[in-house]
C-alpha cells in the first residue's frame, strides 16, 4: 500500500512540472493558435543563464530573475521571427518547423559558446534532502513546491483572464483578432505579451526542474517539452485547468507504469496516451469542440 501511495504522490508532483510547461504552451495558443516548440530550449536557457549570471558574483535570486527576463525577451523574439511571418500565410503550419528551429539554434548556441558539459545548478527553495512524511511516505519538498506553484499560477492566470482588462483583451484577441483590432485593442502588443508570459513560465519551470536534477546542459528541456505538449493535448489545449489536470494525469500514469510494469515503459506511456487522446477525445478533457460555420 505504501508503495502505491508513493507512486501516486510522486506522479502528482511530477505531473505539476508538465502542467507548468503545458500552461506556457496554452498561453501562446490562445492568441495565435500556434505552439512554441522552442519552449524546452527556453527552459534550458533560463537555467544556464542563471548559473552564468551567478558565476559573475550576482546573488542566486538576482541570477534567476535575470534568466527569467532573458527568456521572456527570447520568447518575444521567437514570435516576431519564427511565427509572425508564417502566420501571414493562411492555413500554414510552418511555425512548427520554425519554432523547432529556434529551439535547436538555442541548444547549438549554448553548446558552442558555453560547452556541452553539464552545469551544476544550486538548490534555491529546498534541497534534495528536504521531505515531509505523508501517509507513511517520504515526499520531496522540491516536488511539493512545484505542485503548489503550478496551482497558484493556474489560479492567478484564470483571475487575470476574468478580472483584468488585459485578460479580457487577450480573450478578445483569441476569439477574433480582426474584430479586436477594430474595437481598438492593440492586438500586436497583446500577442507579444502573451509570448513574454509564456517565456517567463518556461523560465520558472526550467529553474524549478533544474534544482531537482541538480545539473543543466544544452540538451536540457527537450524531453520535458514533449511531456508538456502531451499534457496540454490531454487536458485540452488552451485550457488552464486542463493543463493542470493533463499534467497530473500524465505524471500519475508515468509513475504507475514505471512502478508496476517497467521504468523503460515510462517514456512510451506519453505517446500512447497522446494517440488515445487524439483518437477518443481530440479536444481534450476540458476542451470544447470548435464549431466551424460554412
Amino acid at each position: 500500500m505504501a508503495f502505491a501511495i508513493s507512486l501516486i504522490l510522486g506522479g502528482i508532483s511530477v505531473g505539476a512540472v508538465y502542467a507548468l510547461i503545458a500552461l506556457g504552451l496554452n498561453l501562446t495558443f490562445l492568441t495565435t493558435r500556434t505552439l512554441n516548440f522552442g519552449q524546452g530550449s527556453l527552459m534550458m536557457l533560463c537555467a544556464v543563464s542563471a548559473v552564468l549570471f551567478t558565476s559573475t558574483g550576482l546573488p542566486l535570486w538576482a541570477g534567476l530573475l535575470a534568466g527569467i527576463v532573458l527568456v521572456g525577451i527570447a520568447a518575444a523574439l521567437t514570435e516576431s521571427i519564427a511565427i509572425r511571418p508564417i502566420a501571414r500565410v493562411g492555413g500554414s503550419m510552418g511555425w512548427v518547423v520554425t519554432t523547432l528551429g529556434v529551439g535547436i539554434f538555442l541548444q547549438g548556441f549554448v553548446a558552442k559558446y558555453f560547452g556541452s558539459q553539464a552545469f551544476a545548478f544550486p538548490s534555491f527553495l529546498f534541497s534534495a534532502r528536504d521531505y515531509v512524511s505523508l501517509l507513511g511516505v517520504r515526499l520531496s519538498l522540491q516536488y511539493l513546491a512545484i505542485l503548489a506553484i503550478a496551482v497558484i499560477l493556474v489560479i492567478a492566470f484564470e483571475l487575470f483572464l476574468k478580472r483584468t482588462s488585459w485578460g479580457r483583451a487577450l480573450q478578445a484577441v483569441a476569439l477574433d483578432p480582426d474584430l479586436a483590432s477594430v474595437m481598438g485593442i492593440p492586438v500586436r502588443t497583446v500577442v507579444t505579451l502573451s509570448f513574454v508570459g509564456s517565456g517567463i513560465l518556461a523560465g520558472i519551470a526550467g529553474a524549478l526542474v533544474a534544482q531537482i536534477t541538480g545539473t543543466v546542459d544544452a540538451a536540457f528541456g527537450f524531453n520535458l517539452l514533449i511531456f508538456g505538449f502531451v499534457a496540454a493535448v490531454i487536458g485540452g489545449i488552451g485550457n488552464s485547468w486542463g493543463a493542470l489536470a493533463g499534467g497530473i494525469f500524465l505524471g500519475l500514469m508515468e509513475k504507475l507504469v514505471g512502478g508496476y510494469i517497467s521504468t523503460a515503459a515510462e517514456q512510451a506511456i506519453a505517446f500512447a496516451l497522446l494517440m488515445v487522446a487524439l483518437a477518443v477525445r481530440p479536444e481534450g478533457l476540458f476542451g470544447e469542440k470548435e464549431i466551424v460555420k460554412v
